[in-house]
């Protein structure tokens, strides 16, 4: 039987405050760089925390809307959205710069992600405001999506995302947060669904069908009201489908 590596990342600095209780159990953070949530002091508490627990570190740059969390499409100006994303990612970039710690990977938050994933222009606006960054971070992607065949054309790395603690749709959409089966709660529900993306290279949508699929990082939501018992669940249970955390 084969081995497994896969990365586990959360989202952090949201303002939940459970990161010290979820560290120990993930490999990458993405941290809130102040348009959904977050500012400089929880930037720093949060990298200074990930450097002691030797977690990989990711900007999670968002649409500036603290109001809606992020959640929404925004309707702004792509020179309004390049500008907030420059200046969310030059604050993150001051304080790894102050604490010493490196930038591993940039992922973008809620509505941002979801809308970059399928809409080729707003990818390109997103992509433009991260050039100065396509040397030294990865970029967190949709499988398939728009940005992820967009970003290496133009020369970044990525690595694919999948989530475990969301359902997907046949497209591999993700269900909406309107709907009541949008989230996977439930750890051993979580356990089977990310076995079978990591060792069969499937997800089960919503239709029953078994989906192709590909994650070199797999995202629990910090905000998820289960998240510490669903990772201290696959930290306990994924070593026995030869899965490790890398």
């Amino acid at each position: 039987m084969g081995q497994w590596y896969i990365d586990i990342n959360c989202d952090v600095g949201e303002g939940v405050g459970n990161e010290a209780a979820l560290f120990p159990y993930i490999s990458s953070c993405n941290i809130a760089c102040g348009g959904h949530a977050g500012d400089l002091e929880t930037m720093r508490h949060i990298v200074k925390l990930a450097k002691q627990h030797h977690i990989k570190v990711g900007a999670h740059p968002s649409y500036p809307d603290r109001a809606n969390f992020g959640r929404e499409v925004m309707d702004i100006s792509p020179q309004e959205l390049q500008e907030s994303i420059k200046d969310q990612l030059k604050t993150f970039m001051k304080v790894l710069q102050e604490e010493q710690v490196k930038l591993h990977h940039i992922k973008a938050h809620g509505a941002l992600y979801n809308q970059t994933a399928k809409d080729r222009a707003l990818a390109e606006i997103y992509l433009d405001a991260l050039t100065p960054y396509a040397k030294e971070a990865l970029l967190y992607v949709p499988f398939e999506s728009v940005i992820s065949k967009q970003a290496e054309q133009r020369g970044f790395e990525i690595w694919f995302e999948a989530f475990a603690d969301r359902n997907y749709n046949r497209d591999l959409s993700l269900v909406s947060r309107k709907q009541p089966n949008a989230l996977i709660q439930n750890p051993e529900e979580v356990l089977k669904h990310v076995v079978s993306i990591i060792t069969e290279g499937k997800v089960l949508a919503m239709t029953g069908e078994k989906i192709g699929i590909e994650a070199q990082t797999l995202c629990i939501h910090g905000d998820t009201a289960s998240a510490l018992e669903i990772l201290m669940y696959l930290s306990r249970e994924l070593p026995n489908h030869q899965v490790r955390l890398q």
